[in-house]
């Protein structure tokens, strides 16, 4: 039997954010065996936890949503730090760092905790930001999230493709009441994600109190109420805009709110002489279920 246990990643409040599996001691399953696990678990991702085999890592990660393993994802990474330090796997203090061995390359941690409050985790994207100039027709989007075309971009933001380790197709909105309004058809918007090799398509707009608002939806799976990779992406997008100067740029965002899991994502992005020199993400999770998996 393997023991497992089940989170809710970027919240506070229990039931909310996004739901997260983490699997420990799966060291002899094979990937078809994690691939089975994962479609059981139907989250859009679990996340086994194995012995590393990088001698900078302390564990190494594998991450699968239902359909496929992915070399990289911001909410199992967070998800996972934070229970093991819950449960006292990683070294003691207050503020520790470490790393993980993902498909994508070592992805530094660091953890923040006090007594009775809920694990913090921050970590740092393993690869340089990467934005592309390619992105599918705005009107195209526009039909495929059943907007107005006028709603596609926002002063010099258009559509435009960004990854910190996961390609995603950022799409932003005038105005942030437009989100709610989206209705997606899959079928249309499928071959525009693929045509620009993204993963996922994120849809964002600016709030009113200085937060940005977003979903994402995903060919296959569908929407996410928390999406640390995109988030990650989001903010390198946004710290090359012409306006932002050099310094430590953050960026609060929100997202699950129409999927009632609201979620709370904190980006950043160290940027100098008009580079990115970082990219982090951070975010809270709390235990919600734990148990044993069967599995010959």
């Amino acid at each position: 039997m393997l023991r497992f246990h089940t989170l809710d990643v970027f919240t506070q409040t229990p039931y909310a954010g996004n739901p997260l599996a983490v699997v420990l001691g799966g060291d002899a399953l094979s990937t078809q065996q994690m691939q089975a696990i994962a479609r059981e678990f139907n989250f859009t991702e679990s996340v086994f936890v194995l012995p590393s085999e990088h001698p900078e890592a302390m564990l190494r990660l594998r991450i699968f949503t239902p359909l496929e393993e992915l070399q990289f994802a911001g909410h199992p990474s967070i998800g996972a730090a934070c229970l093991l330090a819950e449960k006292g796997l990683v070294p003691p203090g207050d503020d520790v760092c470490f790393a993980f061995e993902e498909a994508v390359g070592i992805v530094q941690v660091r953890i923040a905790q006090s007594a009775g409050a809920p694990v913090r985790a921050q970590i740092w994207a393993a690869q340089k930001p990467e934005l592309g100039s390619t992105a599918p027709d705005s009107n195209a989007l526009a039909a495929a999230l059943g907007l107005e075309a006028e709603a596609i971009g926002l002063g010099q933001e258009g559509p435009m493709v960004a990854s910190c380790g996961l390609p995603m197709l950022l799409v932003p909105l005038s105005a942030p009441e437009q989100l709610a309004g989206i209705s997606v058809d899959y079928r249309a918007l499928a071959p525009l994600a693929k045509s620009c090799a993204a993963h996922s398509v994120y849809v964002y707009a600016r709030g009113y109190e200085g937060e940005l608002r977003t979903r994402l939806f995903s060919p296959g799976i569908g929407e996410d109420p928390a999406t640390g990779s995109a988030a990650m992406a989001l903010a390198a997008r946004l710290a090359m805009l012409p306006e932002q100067a050099d310094g430590d740029l953050r960026w609060e965002i929100r997202q699950g709110v129409e999927m009632r899991r609201p979620s709370e994502i904190h980006v950043t992005v160290e940027k100098k002489s008009g580079q990115i020199e970082a990219v982090t993400l951070a975010g809270y999770a709390l235990q919600i279920m734990e148990g044993h998996l069967h599995y010959p």
